[in-house]
C-alpha cells in the first residue's frame, strides 16, 4: 500500500514543538556527545538496524561501541562518583579495597567438590573451551575504576551460573535486565546509569533488531526481559559486588541463598532460542514448538 502518509495533523501533534537552532559551526554538532561521535553514530545505526546475518554475527563490533562509549566518560567526575558511593554502601566500599579479582583458571577449580561453583566454572571452561577472561584483558588493575573494568568482564560467565539465566539469547537478555534492575536499585541513579551504558546499548540494539527482524525472539525477548528484571529486583545486592574468591567452594544453591536469586528459571530454559535471530546458527529459521495454551 503504497499510498500510506504521515498527515499534517499528526506532523503538527509531533513536531509541533520542534526550534530551529542555528549554529557557526562548519561541520555537523549536536548537544549530544554521542551523536557528534561519527564512529559511534555509524556503528549504533548500523547494529541496530541490520540483520544479524552469516557474514557478521549478533556480536560484532561489541567492543569497539565499548572502546567508544568508556571513552566518552568524565573519568574524574565517575571518580567521584565512585567515592561518594563508597562512603554511602560500606559493601561496595569493601569490594572497591579488597580487589578480589575473579579471574579463574582452569587448574585453580578442578578439584572443586561437586556443585559448587568452582566445579561449575571448571565445567565451563573445559566444555566451552572459553576462558573467563575475555574482555579488558589490557588493563592494568590500579584503582577502583580499573578494577571495576576488570571484575565485570571477568564474571559475566560466573553470573549466567549463578542467574540461572543461561549464555543463550533469553538467558543474555535476562541477565542484561537484571543487572541492571539491581544495579539502579542499589547505587545513585548516575553511577548506575555509568555502571549500565554498554548494558543499555546491547539492550537497546537486541530488541531492535528482534523487533525489526525476528518475530518469534521478540516474543522470547520481552519473556526474558520480565523475567530478568523479576528476579534482578529480589537480589540482595547486585551480583557484581559478590566476593567470588571467597564463595568458590560454596555450593550454587548457598550462594543463591545468600543473594537472593529468586525466582531461579528451570534448567535448560531457552537453550535452543539463538537460532531465533542468529543466521550463523547450524539451526537458523527452524521454529522452536509452541505451547498448546
Amino acid at each position: 500500500m503504497t499510498d500510506i502518509k504521515v498527515g499534517e495533523g499528526e506532523r503538527e501533534y509531533f513536531n509541533g514543538g520542534i526550534k530551529t537552532i542555528t549554529t557557526e559551526s562548519s561541520v555537523l554538532v549536536s548537544s549530544s556527545k554521542y551523536l557528534n561521535n561519527a564512529e559511534l553514530r555509524r556503528l549504533v545505526a548500523q547494529e541496530m538496524l541490520r540483520r544479524n546475518g552469516p557474514d557478521l554475527p549478533n556480536t560484532a563490533f561489541i567492543p569497539e561501541v565499548a572502546q567508544l562509549l568508556i571513552m566518552m566518560e568524565d573519568f574524574g567526575q565517575i571518580m567521584q562518583l565512585f567515592e561518594e558511593e563508597k562512603a554511602r554502601l560500606p559493601r561496595f566500599r569493601a569490594w572497591c579495597e579488597n580487589r578480589a579479582l575473579a579471574d579463574f583458571k582452569k587448574d585453580q577449580v578442578k578439584d572443586c567438590a561437586p556443585g559448587t561453583l568452582g566445579a561449575a566454572l571448571h565445567d565451563f571452561m573445559v566444555n566451552s573451551g572459553y576462558e573467563l577472561d575475555i574482555f579488558y584483558r589490557e588493563i592494568e588493575v590500579v584503582n577502583d575504576l580499573t578494577f571495576y573494568l576488570r571484575q565485570t568482564a571477568v564474571t559475566h560467565d560466573i553470573e549466567h551460573i549463578i542467574s540461572g539465566f543461561g549464555p543463550n539469547h533469553g538467558g543474555e537478555v535476562a541477565l542484561l535486565t537484571a543487572n541492571m534492575h539491581s544495579k539502579m536499585r542499589y547505587f545513585h541513579p548516575e553511577l548506575a546509569s555509568f555502571f549500565n551504558r554498554i548494558q543499555t546499548y546491547l539492550k537497546a540494539k537486541t530488541i531492535m533488531k528482534d523487533g525489526l527482524f525476528y518475530p518469534e525472539s521478540m516474543a522470547l525477548n520481552l519473556e526474558a526481559e520480565f523475567r530478568g528484571a523479576e528476579q534482578g529486583r529480589n537480589w540482595a545486592y547486585p551480583m557484581m559486588l559478590a566476593d567470588w574468591r571467597t564463595m568458590v567452594d560454596w555450593q550454587i544453591a548457598d550462594i543463591r541463598e545468600e543473594l537472593n536469586i529468586t525466582p531461579v528459571p528451570e534448567p535448560g530454559l531457552w537453550a535452543d532460542t539463538n537460532r531465533l535471530c542468529n543466521e550463523d546458527d547450524p539451526h537458523w529459521g527452524e521454529p522452536v514448538l509452541e505451547a498448546a495454551e
